[in-house]
Parts: C-alpha cells; structure tokens; sequence
C-alpha cells in the first residue's frame, strides 16, 4: 500500500473512517444522524397514525382494482405474438385469456372483501370493468382467428334450402 493510504498520528480522519478503540460514550456524541434520517422526541399521534393506516388501505384497494387493466398491455402483446392461425398455441392462449377474467368475475366477492374504504365502490367498478375488458379482448382475438360465426355463411347449416320456384323442361327425345 502507498504512504497517503496509511493514516498518519496528526492527519484528521475522514468521516467515514470509525475508530474503534475509543469508548462507544464518546462514538456516539460525534457520530451525526444518517442521511434523511429524523429523531423525532414526541410521539406519533393517534390521527396521524389512522390516518396512514385509512391510506394504506385505499392504495392497496387501488392496487387490487387496477390488476386487470394492468395485465391488457401483456395481454395485447401475448395475443399479437399468438397469431391468428387456428393451432393449439393460440387457441390455449385465447382460451386462458377468457377464463382469467371470468374465474375473477366469479370470485369477484372473496376480491370485494379485500377492498375496503371509502372508495371501495369506484374500485370495484374499476376491478370489474378491468376483467370485462379482458374478457372483451379474448372475444375480438376469437373473431380474428375466424372461431366466431358472426358471417351469414356460418349460418348456412341452419338456413332452409330454397324452394324451386320453375320448373323448365324441354327439348325432343330422340
């Protein structure tokens, strides 16, 4: 090691060097609080306490809300990535993407006990139109893919057969 790093008798030691050979009385009057670090002396009120307390509880049931609307950008990708090929990839993949939301809309009680507060109705909306918008994007892939009849030809099981409307006959019989 070179001569600057050794710390000489009357070199000033820097502020993060700790010298541990003398008493801890006398390390703790010169040590200074970390940064951001607040001694406060009295004591947290009880408001103030509830107060975060009825905070935490409105953020964590914005967080539950906001689940479903936070997984359609994944879920934009994820299908865009699926194709609209008929295989056994995309079609899992729809088929997971419109059973999520309608296994959360049916448990969708057990969910609502976790929200409380008072903007629990407005998260619940908001959970509730998150999986409704999930859902909607799994039908519109299922359209794409062509696995919905929405054209009159899926239908042409179902239509009756036209009835003759003339009958032409004629020419000889030779």
């Amino acid at each position: 090691m070179s001569a600057h790093h050794h710390k000489s008798a009357g070199q000033k030691a820097r502020k993060w060097d700790l010298d541990f050979t003398r008493s801890s009385k006398d390390r703790n009057m010169e040590l200074a609080s970390p940064v951001g670090c607040i001694l406060y002396t009295r004591a947290v009120s009880e408001t103030s306490r509830q107060d975060a307390d009825s905070n935490l509880v409105v953020k964590r049931g914005w967080e539950i809300a906001l689940g479903p609307i936070k997984q359609l950008p994944m879920n934009l990708f994820i299908m865009w990535m699926a194709g609209s090929t008929i295989s056994i990839f995309p079609i899992m993949m729809v088929g997971m993407m419109a059973f999520r939301p309608i296994q959360a809309l049916a448990t969708s009680q057990n969910t609502f006990q976790m929200i409380e507060g008072p903007q629990a109705y407005l998260q619940k909306f908001v959970y509730l139109l998150g999986n409704v918008l999930v859902l909607l994007l799994a039908i519109y892939k299922c359209q794409t893919m062509g696995l919905l009849p929405t054209h009159a030809s899926d239908w042409l099981a179902f239509a009756d057969s036209p009835q003759r409307q003339q009958w032409s006959g004629g020419g000889m019989v030779l």
